[in-house]
C-alpha cells in the first residue's frame, strides 16, 4: 500500500502544501497590518485600501476553480510554480504602486488569483498521497492558514516599524520567492494505486468521471452550500472581533490578543478535528463542529468581559479552524482522486464567497444600528442553515454514474 512504499515522501509534500498556505495566505492577510501605514502615506482612504482584501476574496474564489482543473489535467507542481510567481509579483508590485487602482490590482487581483492555486491543489496532491491518515494530513496543509497570523504578520509589523511600509511589503514579496519557488519543485505526483477502486477508497470499479457531470450531483452541491453558509457565518464575527471587543471597552491592544487567541486556536482545531474525523468519519465531525460554530456566534451577544473573550475565542476558533480541511475530506470520499483538484476548487470558490461577505455584512450592520447584535444574530442564523445542510449530506459513497455513461463504457 502507498503508506509502507512513499508515505515519508507524502509527508513532505504534506509539509510543503502547509509552508505553501501559510505563505500565501500569510501575505494576503497581512493588509491588516499594512493598512494604517498605507493609508497615511499615500492619503488613500481605508475603505479603499481595504477593498483589496475584498478583491482578493472574489479573485481567490474565481480562480480555485481554474487552478484546480489544471492541477487535475497538468500536475500540481506547475499550478504552484505559477501561482508562486504571481504571489510575488503582486507583492512587488504592489510595494510600487503610485495610485490606489494599482494597488488594488496588485495585491487584491494578482495576489488573490495566486492564493487560489495553493490550497485547493495542494490539498489534492497531500489526499493522493497519504491513504489512512487522510484526515490528519489534509488538516496540516489546512494549518499553514492557521499558522499565517502568528508569522507573516508579525514579520510585516516588524518591517513596517524599523523601515516603511514599500520596504516592507518588497521584502515579503521577495522572501515569499525564495521560499516558495524551491518548495514548488519537491511536489511530485503520488505513485499510482494498484487498482482504481483503491483510489476511489471503495470497493467498486471507477467509473470516469467529468468535472460536469460531478458538479451536477447534490454531493457537491451540498457540500459548497454548506462550505458557503459555514463561511459566511464565521467570516463576520472573525473580521469584527476586534471592533467588537473594543466596544465592550476592551483595550485596543488586548483586544488584538482576543483575535491572535481565536486564530491560534482554529491551528488547533484544524489538528484536533482531522484526527477525530479519521476515527469517526468526516461527515459526522463536520456536523458537530459546525453546530459548536453557530453556539459560539450567539454567544458573542452575551460576553463583555475580557475572559469570557479569552473563553469563547479558544471554543469560536477550535469550531470554525476545525472544520475547514473535512470539506477536502469528503469531496475525496465523494469524488476520488482524478478530479479532485476540480472538484475541491468549486467548493472552495463557493467558500470564498461566503468570505467575502461577512465582513461586509458586519460593516453595514454596525454603520447602520450602530451595533453589531444584528450581525450575530444573523451568523447564528446562517451557521445553523450549515449544520442544516450538512446533516443532509448525502451518503459518503460516490455517487452512482449517469446511465448514458454507462450506456457509453458498454458500447
Amino acid at each position: 500500500m502507498r503508506e509502507s512504499s512513499g508515505s515519508s515522501y507524502g509527508w513532505v509534500v504534506v509539509a510543503v502544501g502547509a509552508l505553501m498556505t501559510c505563505v500565501a495566505f500569510g501575505s494576503m492577510l497581512s493588509l491588516a497590518v499594512f493598512l494604517q501605514p498605507i493609508s497615511e502615506d499615500m492619503g488613500w482612504s481605508r475603505s479603499g485600501v481595504s477593498a483589496a482584501a475584498t478583491i482578493d476574496f472574489l479573485a481567490m474564489g474565481l480562480a480555485a476553480f481554474l487552478w484546480g482543473t489544471l492541477s487535475d489535467r497538468y500536475g500540481t507542481r506547475i499550478v504552484v510554480f505559477s501561482g508562486t510567481l504571481l504571489l510575488g509579483a503582486g507583492l512587488i508590485g504592489a510595494s510600487q504602486a503610485t495610485s490606489l487602482w494599482q494597488f488594488q490590482f496588485f495585491f487584491g487581483v494578482l495576489i488573490g488569483i495566486a492564493a487560489g492555486s495553493f490550497y485547493a491543489p495542494m490539498v489534492a496532491a497531500a489526499s493522493a498521497w497519504i491513504e489512512h491518515r487522510r484526515s490528519l494530513a489534509v488538516a496540516l496543509v489546512s494549518a499553514g492558514m492557521g499558522v499565517s497570523p502568528l508569522t507573516v504578520a508579525p514579520f510585516a509589523s516588524w518591517l513596517i516599524t524599523n523601515y516603511d511600509w514599500r520596504t516592507a511589503m518588497l521584502t515579503i514579496g521577495i522572501v515569499a520567492l525564495t521560499l516558495l519557488i524551491p518548495a514548488s519543485l519537491l511536489v511530485r505526483p503520488a505513485p499510482a494505486l494498484p487498482s482504481p477502486a483503491a483510489a476511489n477508497g471503495t470497493g467498486a470499479p471507477e467509473r470516469e468521471w467529468t468535472v460536469a457531470q460531478a458538479l451536477k450531483t447534490p454531493q457537491f452541491i451540498t457540500l459548497a452550500l454548506a462550505h458557503f453558509a459555514c463561511c459566511a457565518a464565521h467570516s463576520g464575527p472573525i473580521f469584527h472581533m476586534v471592533s467588537y471587543a473594543m466596544i465592550c471597552g476592551i483595550a485596543p491592544l488586548t483586544a488584538v490578543t482576543v483575535y491572535s487567541l481565536a486564530g491560534f486556536s482554529g491551528l488547533g482545531g484544524r489538528l484536533l478535528l482531522g484526527v477525530l474525523a479519521d476515527r469517526f468519519g468526516a461527515r459526522h465531525v463536520l456536523v458537530g463542529g459546525l453546530f459548536v460554530q453557530a453556539m459560539s456566534i450567539a454567544t458573542y451577544l452575551t460576553v463583555g468581559h475580557l475572559g469570557e473573550f479569552y473563553a469563547l475565542s479558544v471554543v469560536f476558533g477550535l469550531a470554525y479552524g476545525g472544520v475547514m480541511p473535512l470539506y477536502a475530506v469528503l469531496v475525496r470520499e465523494y469524488f476520488g482522486v482524478r478530479i479532485m483538484g476540480s472538484m475541491f476548487g468549486a467548493v472552495s470558490a463557493f467558500a470564498s464567497l461566503g468570505m467575502a461577505l461577512g465582513p461586509l455584512a458586519g460593516g453595514w450592520v454596525f454603520d447602520t444600528f450602530n451595533a453589531y447584535n444584528w450581525l450575530y444574530v444573523g451568523s447564528f442564523a446562517i451557521g445553523l442553515a450549515a449544520v442544516a445542510v450538512a446533516l443532509s449530506f448525502p451518503s459518503g459513497k460516490r455517487p452512482s454514474q449517469p446511465s448514458l455513461d454507462l450506456g457509453r463504457a458498454r458500447a
